[in-house]
């Protein structure tokens, strides 16, 4: 079975990322993080399969913790999704820039979410 990474501060947000997956019928199991360090701690100890990434966070944010992860050979195809409510152009691009596979910006539109997950094998 596949494994999902939801990283995000709010647990609300990590719980809306879970649902969707059920909704859409997307069989997987989830683990969580409230941050990029426990994020790189899980990851390091399960075989995750895609990683949902929340930009703003305490610890460690998105951007630093897909920087650290990119430089690592094991993780640089991992399938990452920014999930986050930065908006603007210049943070797509930077998180694009900085490795991220695809960008969802919240709220998360159940639609758009399918047709990002879809274009991503995992």
């Amino acid at each position: 079975m596949k494994k999902v990474l939801v990283v995000d501060d709010s647990c609300i947000m990590r719980n809306i990322v879970k649902s969707t997956f059920v909704d859409l019928k997307i069989p997987c199991e989830f683990l969580e993080a409230e941050n990029g360090a426990k994020a790189l701690h899980l990851l390091e100890t399960n075989k995750i399969s895609i990683v949902f990434l929340d930009w703003n966070m305490p610890e460690m944010d998105g951007i630093q913790f897909l920087k650290k992860i990119r430089a690592m050979p094991a993780y640089e195809d991992l399938p990452v999704i920014m999930v986050t409510s930065e908006a603007a152009k210049y943070n797509v691009v930077e998180a694009l820039t900085y490795g991220a596979t695809d960008y969802i910006v919240k709220p998360i539109n159940q639609k758009v979410f399918m047709e990002k997950v879809s274009e991503i094998e995992f």
